[in-house]
């Protein structure tokens, strides 16, 4: 509690001061964090040798080492800013491309999977589609401080965005899914082997949620997968991809692990012709290979 607190006394601090300065001090935390973490530069490392390396150069591998600090600390940035938000200046902050994908989808009536990554400003993307676009249902990973957790609750759910807890989700989202509510589920996190389906992942063996797949199947509902980019100009571009469907065939097991595989393809496209934003800080492989993070 005397954590929170004290968070919150530096919090109002911090936000008393001009944008800029805020930056500043967001990105020097980010350039210490660099320094010290040892423990997720070694992950980051084991990471771009298993997959990436050789399709890279000595001078994009070492900007991605220290992105991951860098975007992570834009994030707090966003959630510490998102408070005070209003609904004008989140649409300013952000643009859609390929909109039509959902804009067509919700004309059609058809029932909606979003999936996307921890790539980019990842909480921004969530908070824009919720926001401007329609009102979301995702998963939420409880923390261990409830004071924080909360306040991590209400920065989510200030625009139309709904949280269900990420213990006994599925039966959640099923009912959410069958409201004809729009769910949004993240895809790019290992997940143990019990709970997911081995894909191929950046050319690299790895397992993945099939709930995703699992759902849109079930329901006939279409996948949608979304990510959040900065432009050159620092305008924070939503892009729609190309909508996933789901065969229904006899066959269950190829079915969920084709779509499944879709959506890992093209997220690894877009993270080898841009890596530096996906979050290569996570033990993305450790059920398939572990031994690299020891």
């Amino acid at each position: 509690m005397i954590s929170y607190y004290l968070f919150r006394f530096f919090e109002s601090i911090f936000l008393a001061l001009p944008y800029k300065l805020q930056k500043f001090f967001i990105l020097l935390l980010a350039k210490l964090a660099y320094i010290i973490d040892t423990k997720h530069k070694k992950i980051i490392k084991a990471n771009l040798d298993l997959t990436i390396k050789d399709e890279i150069s000595e001078e994009q591998y070492q900007e991605i080492l220290k992105y991951c600090h860098k975007n992570l600390s834009l994030i707090l940035l966003q959630v510490l800013r998102s408070s005070r938000l209003s609904i004008d200046e989140l649409a300013k902050s952000v643009s859609f491309e390929n909109r039509h994908y959902i804009d067509e989808a919700i004309k059609e009536g058809r029932k909606i999977i979003i999936v996307s990554a921890h790539y980019g400003n990842w909480e921004l993307g969530a908070t824009a589609v919720g926001a401007l676009i329609h009102p979301i249902t995702s998963i939420h990973k409880k923390m261990n401080d409830d004071y924080f957790d909360d306040y991590l609750l209400k920065s989510r759910t200030k625009f139309n965005m709904t949280m269900i807890e990420k213990k006994g989700a599925i039966r959640h989202l099923v009912k959410a899914i069958k409201n004809n509510e729009i769910i949004t589920m993240m895809i790019d996190q290992n997940v143990n082997p019990k709970d997911g389906i081995y894909i191929d992942f950046l050319g690299a063996k790895a397992t993945q949620s099939a709930a995703p797949a699992f759902l849109a199947r079930k329901f006939g509902a279409l996948i949608i997968p979304i990510l959040i980019h900065t432009s050159p100009e620092k305008e924070n571009i939503i892009r729609f991809f190309k909508p996933i469907e789901t065969a229904k065939t006899d066959n269950e097991e190829k079915d969920i692990l084709d779509s499944t595989q879709a959506q890992a393809d093209l997220l690894a496209e877009v993270i080898r012709k841009h890596p530096k934003p996906w979050f290569w800080c996570h033990k993305r492989w450790k059920s398939a290979y572990e031994d690299i993070y020891k």
